[in-house]
């Protein structure tokens, strides 16, 4: 190790002569357990472009990989991350780059311990500061001018933040099911009844009879759908026919397979996952080449220009260790599809499924890889959103959606669970009777939490009132102080924060 000074006179720390890629400065602390630490520090290297990660080593020589960066000469990069101390005892703090010929500099390291209490209060703040905004009423008269004392009562009809709900097939059958869903729900998506497999077994012999009844359903209850999906990238989520086709057999199967599915539901959907999983695996790409995903991006955008094309990958938030799908090669595997011939001006988006395991979620490490991934300006969509079962299921899942909710970048979330009766196993929300089990009750009071309640508000002198409100759509009565007419509006709460003042007019 050594000093390095930049021309403008910084000082950091340089770890040279590298001969293993772990080879970097280091530091020892003390953890202590359930606590969280947030990890960041600067980074750049001596020349061209690398990969850099964070770990911490344990006592019983555990590397748990906290966060990763793409460093580069000539500019510092910030690598951000961390961790959650299941135990109290020491870990050592290095950094890990696989090209031992570059030099790593290393600037400005932080450290930081949060209890949950702390970490809950930050997601609260941004709540507020992120889904809320302060708005600002004056009623008037027709010919404007102020009337002072008018009431104003406040009702949210709609949410503006999509929290939504995975939906399968049983729904067809079940007035009950029905029922529930709608009462809770405005989005959601089909976990399974879109996908290929479902959709033509055999060869030749489409069938979106169920997809089409669930559509039916959803428009007739004014929920919204993601569509989900048009091809997967995984070898074992083919339909049985598709595995064994020749390249140029399958090139027209899945060219048929997207345009079928995109132009049936063009103008439809509020989203596409497109080509799902396709960091993990790589059927298409090992068949069709290395540009296939960016092939049916570009090929369903064409046939549905107005919805957004969505990657949607799995370990990205919810797995420090993951590699394939990190937040770093996710930005990466955009840039691939926003650089091919042809695809400028497609609407793209981010899809994090989300699911996570029994044990406690490092959502430190969340919070640094959306911010990685809102880097990019894409909307970015929870998409899957489930916990494995565990003594503390309800707990951990209510952690992560809080902090879903409460990170800026986040434009939706879908969770894959659902009543008992509907064969949801992961996250059961309602018994058989349909009575909430406890991840039920925590989706039921996050809905409640997240909707502004009935408010009423009273005109000052000049005829304004103001409210904090979360964001969407609103029924107003303004009441006539005197003459006690009610003037019926409506309002929506917008996310544009520079909303100017509203005006009411009332009747005289």
């Amino acid at each position: 190790m050594r000093e390095g000074v930049s021309r403008e006179g910084n000082m950091f720390i340089v770890a040279c002569n590298r001969s293993k890629p772990s080879d970097s400065i280091s530091q020892k602390v003390q953890l202590q357990q359930t606590k969280m630490y947030s990890f960041s520090a600067w980074v750049q290297i001596s020349e061209g472009s690398e990969t850099v990660d964070v770990i911490f080593k344990t006592t019983h020589g555990e590397w748990i990989r906290g966060g990763s960066v793409v460093a580069k000469h000539g500019c510092w990069s910030l690598l951000k991350g961390g961790m959650v101390a299941h135990l109290s005892g020491p870990v050592e703090i290095f950094f890990v780059c696989n090209n031992t010929r570059v030099e790593v500099w290393i600037d400005n390291v932080s450290f930081q311990p949060f209890t949950t209490q702390l970490w809950r209060s930050h997601q609260d703040k941004s709540i507020e500061e992120v889904r809320k905004r302060k708005v600002r009423f004056q009623v008037t008269y027709a010919n404007e001018t102020a009337l002072g004392g008018a009431a104003v009562s406040i009702k949210q009809t709609k949410s503006g933040f999509p929290f939504g709900c995975g939906m399968n097939h049983y729904i067809l059958l079940s007035n009950a099911y029905q029922k529930w869903f709608a009462s809770r729900f405005k989005f959601t998506t089909f976990t399974n009844e879109m996908k290929w497999y479902s959709t033509e077994k055999e060869q030749g012999h489409e069938d979106y009879t169920i997809a089409d009844a669930m559509l039916s359903f959803a428009e007739k209850n004014g929920i919204a759908v993601r569509g989900h999906n048009i091809l997967w990238d995984s070898p074992k989520m083919q339909p049985q026919w598709v595995k064994n086709l020749s390249p140029s057999e399958l090139r027209i199967a899945a060219t048929k397979r997207t345009d079928s599915v995109a132009r049936r539901y063009s103008g439809k959907l509020i989203a596409w996952d497109v080509m799902n999983e396709n960091m993990h695996f790589s059927f298409y790409e090992d068949k069709l080449g290395k540009n296939a995903s960016s092939e049916y991006y570009l090929r369903a955008y064409q046939l549905d220009p107005k919805t957004i094309m969505f990657l949607n990958e799995f370990n990205t938030i919810e797995y420090s260790k993951e590699i394939r799908a990190s937040p770093v090669n996710y930005v990466k595997k955009i840039k691939e599809i926003l650089s091919y011939p042809g695809i400028k001006g497609i609407l793209l988006g981010i899809g994090i499924q989300g699911h996570f395991s029994s044990g406690y979620p490092n959502l430190v490490y969340m919070r640094s890889a959306l911010d990685i991934l809102g880097s990019t300006g894409l909307p970015i969509w929870l998409t899957e959103v489930d916990v494995q079962k565990g003594p503390n299921q309800a707990q951990y899942f209510e952690s992560i959606l809080r902090e879903g909710y409460s990170h800026p970048v986040v434009k939706g979330i879908i969770i894959f669970a659902g009543p008992e009766v509907a064969g949801f196993s992961v996250i059961t929300l309602a018994d058989k009777d349909f009575k909430n089990t406890p991840s039920g009750n925590v989706v039921d009071k996050l809905i409640a939490e997240w909707k502004t309640g009935t408010l009423k508000v009273v005109a000052d002198s000049q005829g304004f009132a103001e409210a904090s409100l979360f964001q969407g759509d609103y029924n107003l009565i303004v009441k006539h102080p005197v003459t006690n007419l009610l003037t019926r509006l409506r309002f929506k709460a917008k996310e544009d924060k520079s909303q100017e003042t509203t005006v009411l007019h009332v009747t005289d």
